[in-house]
């Protein structure tokens, strides 16, 4: 066993195998960063656990929205079909939000993708973890459960540390489920049967790590289809206007038709001889902004320039029902899911987003209280031993006011969810 831990050890980033080491150094779970495996000894146990889901903010509340109101097998045979029961009604999520540090696409553009993927793996150490810290009040506590399975609701964060997570979760011996959205939305593509080009509508990181071109690619060629041009448009605005940050103010709707502008830009730059048909929403913000998205490209069509290279009918693809779809078999075959009739540990789902840690010394914060941007894209793996940011439970008054509504107009699973 020393000498496969090892070798996972090797295969795994540096900053990844710092936090397998320091989660092993503090077995009881009461350090940052943290968690205790004894948590899964019991498998029956483990069945009754949540279901952890993650990203770098509020966006990935589609996936979690996705989640709850999935309907594509029957609940008693698990054969694929709806029975007009939500195939996770028996399951509870606990939902974590890096709001503190997010936007995660932008790491790569400061060359800190070390930083982002220690980040990452500390998500799903978080969400196996107990600890957690109170609305108000100085020290952290450990009554939240740990999680059965864990769903990167996040492209950036999938595609630069889906990897470091399996590796850290089979060095630790823990027999968690970790699934990305990116696998799902390449499926996306493939079921959406388009025969114009590609489009990839992402953040800056996810663009960088060219993640979608070469997982499209082979899920297509592994189907025995032929790859038409893709092109990837990454963002670095749009994500954050969709969650009100007042770093960015102009409006969704005129961030949406900047990037699809230098999406078409993009495409035409491949010479394409098809139109450009199937748009993947690359950020698991965009599908809350689909509709600013499709506008603009309507738009686009009524340049000259843009009319023959814009399909007039296009496929958005949104990778979250595919990572619903995922998780559900991935459950079955792993014999974790819950029955119909039985009960998950927590009555109803938890969610948490994280805020800077304000009492933490040295740390630098902007205007609204914040992290500042330069302090916040200039920190280096491997502190293990300081937080400058906590966990908190999320709460309304956390999420910025445009965000909400479009929550409350347009994910009203996960609103009902919230409570609200």
């Amino acid at each position: 066993m020393k000498i496969l831990t090892a070798l996972l050890l090797l295969a795994t980033a540096v900053h990844a195998a710092d936090l397998i080491e320091h989660a092993r150094a503090h077995a009881d779970g009461k350090a940052a960063f943290s968690f205790d495996a004894r948590a899964w000894n019991d498998a029956e146990a483990t069945r009754h656990l949540p279901i952890g889901v993650f990203d770098s903010g509020i966006g990935g509340l589609t996936v979690l929205e996705a989640l709850l109101t999935l309907d594509a097998f029957h609940n008693d045979t698990l054969q694929p079909g709806a029975d007009g029961v939500p195939d996770f009604a028996q399951e509870r999520f606990t939902y974590f939000g890096d709001q503190a540090n997010m936007p995660y696409g932008n790491y790569s553009a400061v060359n800190r993708t070390d930083y982002l993927r220690e980040l990452i793996v500390k998500d799903a150490v978080f969400l196996l973890g107990r600890r957690a810290w109170p609305a108000k009040g100085g020290e952290p506590k450990y009554d939240k459960p740990p999680v059965k399975a864990i769903v990167i609701a996040c492209n950036t964060a999938t595609a630069y540390g889906l990897e470091d997570i399996r590796k850290a979760v089979a060095a630790w011996k823990v027999p968690v489920i970790v699934v990305g959205v990116v696998e799902a939305g390449a499926r996306g593509v493939l079921e959406s049967k388009g025969t114009g080009g590609i489009g990839v509508l992402a953040t800056v990181g996810t663009c960088a790590s060219k993640v979608y071109p070469r997982t499209i690619a082979s899920t297509l060629g592994r189907a025995g289809q032929s790859v038409p041009v893709i092109a990837q448009q990454g963002s670095a605005t749009l994500a954050g206007a969709i969650e009100g940050d007042a770093a960015f103010p102009d409006s969704v709707s005129a961030y949406a038709m900047k990037e699809a502008r230098a999406l078409a830009e993009a495409y035409r730059a491949e010479k394409p001889s098809v139109p450009l048909q199937t748009i993947v929403l690359g950020c698991t913000h965009y599908p809350l902004a689909k509709e600013e998205i499709d506008t603009a490209f309507t738009a686009l069509r009524q340049e000259d320039a843009f009319r023959d290279l814009v399909a007039e009918h296009r496929t958005f693809v949104n990778p979250a029902e595919a990572t619903a779809r995922e998780l559900f078999r991935e459950l079955a075959q792993a014999k974790l899911r819950l029955k119909p009739g039985e009960k998950c540990v927590l009555e109803r789902g938890l969610f948490y987003l994280s805020v800077p840690r304000v009492e933490e010394v040295g740390i630098q914060l902007s205007g609204d209280g914040s992290l500042d941007k330069d302090y916040k894209y200039s920190r280096s793996p491997g502190h293990l031993d300081f937080e400058d940011t906590k966990n908190v439970p999320l709460t309304t008054e956390l999420i910025p006011a445009n965000s909400a509504k479009l929550v409350r107009e347009r994910l009203p699973a996960v609103w009902k969810s919230l409570g609200r």
